[in-house]
C-alpha cells in the first residue's frame, strides 16, 4: 500500500474516531449499593410522569458543567457562604443543600439526604418533593391497600424503583442505619412488615426514584459550589412541610456569612446536564 494511501486511511480514522459521542460512564450499583425492589401498581411510564420527573438522564458522570463564576467578578465579601463546600464532609447522613444558582431544574431547590456513598458511587433522594399520590394507589402490596399518606420523588433515576426512610427508637433487622434513628428499607418483605405495623405517617417516608453520583462526580460538584452540605437530623427528614424545607436549609447558609476574599459579582449559577 501506498504511503499517499496509508495517510488516507489514517485520517479516516481520525476523523471516525473524533465523531463518536462521547461515552457516559453510568453510575451502575454493586453488591454494596442498595438494591431496592420494585413492587409497584402503576408502570415506570405512568410513574415517570409524577411531578418532578423528567425525561433524559439525571445526573449522570459525564455531564458537562457550564461555568460557575466568570473570573474578575467580585461580591462583597460579607456573601461569602465559607461553610459546608468541603467534599471531606460528604458521607452517609449528609444532606446535600442545591445552591441557588443550581440550574439543573431537575435539582434546583432541592434538599438530598445521602444514603449511600463508598467508592462504587453514591445515593440520595429528594427530601422536599413530595407528590399527591398516595401511597396505596402506587404499592402493590395488600398492607399499603389503605394508606393515604403521599409518596415522595426520591430522584429521577429509576422512578421505579422503591425506597423508605422510618424513624425508630429501635434498631430495625434487615434496614441500613443511616444515622441515628432514621433507617433506610429496600427489602420487600421488610417493606410490609413496616407497612403491617402502621407507622405514622410523620416517621416514615416512601420515595420513588433516586439521585447518583459517582463519588468523584458529586466531590467535583461541591467544590463547583452547586451544593452545601449539612449534617442531617430526624427533624429536617421528616418534615411535615418539605416545600419550606429547601428555603430554612438555604437561609442558614446566608445566615453564616463571613468576611473573606471577594468571589462572585453576582448570585452564583451552576448548570449540570
Amino acid at each position: 500500500m501506498s504511503l499517499r494511501k496509508r495517510l488516507l486511511f489514517a485520517l479516516l480514522f481520525a476523523i471516525v474516531a473524533l465523531a463518536e459521542p462521547a461515552r457516559v460512564n453510568e453510575y451502575k450499583a454493586e453488591s454494596d449499593v442498595p438494591k431496592p425492589n420494585t413492587f409497584l401498581r402503576a408502570s415506570a411510564r405512568e410513574l415517570a410522569a409524577l411531578p418532578f420527573y423528567g425525561s433524559r438522564p439525571a445526573n449522570m458522570p459525564g455531564r458537562r458543567r457550564k461555568e460557575f463564576r466568570r473570573r474578575g467578578d467580585l461580591l462583597p465579601a460579607a456573601y461569602l457562604p465559607i461553610q459546608f463546600k468541603n467534599p471531606k464532609d460528604l458521607g452517609i447522613g449528609k444532606l446535600l443543600v442545591a445552591n441557588r444558582g443550581l440550574g439543573d431544574p431537575r435539582f434546583a431547590a432541592t434538599v438530598i439526604l445521602l444514603v449511600h456513598y463508598d467508592e462504587n458511587g453514591v445515593l440520595g433522594l429528594v427530601l422536599n418533593r413530595r407528590t399527591n399520590v398516595p401511597l396505596s394507589q402506587v404499592i402493590d402490596l395488600k398492607a399499603a391497600r389503605d394508606r393515604s399518606d403521599p409518596v415522595y420523588g426520591g430522584g429521577p433515576m429509576e422512578p421505579s424503583d422503591v425506597f423508605a426512610l422510618f424513624r425508630s427508637s429501635a434498631k430495625i433487622e434487615k434496614a441500613e442505619s443511616v444515622f441515628s434513628g432514621v433507617y433506610l428499607i429496600t427489602d420487600k418483605d421488610l417493606f410490609e412488615k413496616t407497612i403491617s405495623g402502621r407507622p405514622d405517617p410523620d416517621d416514615f417516608h416512601v420515595y420513588l426514584g433516586y439521585a447518583g453520583w459517582t463519588l468523584d462526580q458529586l466531590r467535583a460538584e461541591v467544590q463547583l459550589g452547586a451544593w452545601f452540605v449539612f449534617p442531617a437530623d430526624a427533624a429536617t427528614v421528616f418534615d411535615s412541610d418539605p416545600a419550606s424545607l429547601w428555603p430554612q436549609m438555604i437561609q442558614k447558609t446566608e445566615l453564616r456569612m463571613a468576611k473573606t476574599e471577594p468571589f462572585a459579582k453576582t448570585s452564583p449559577r451552576v448548570e449540570m446536564f
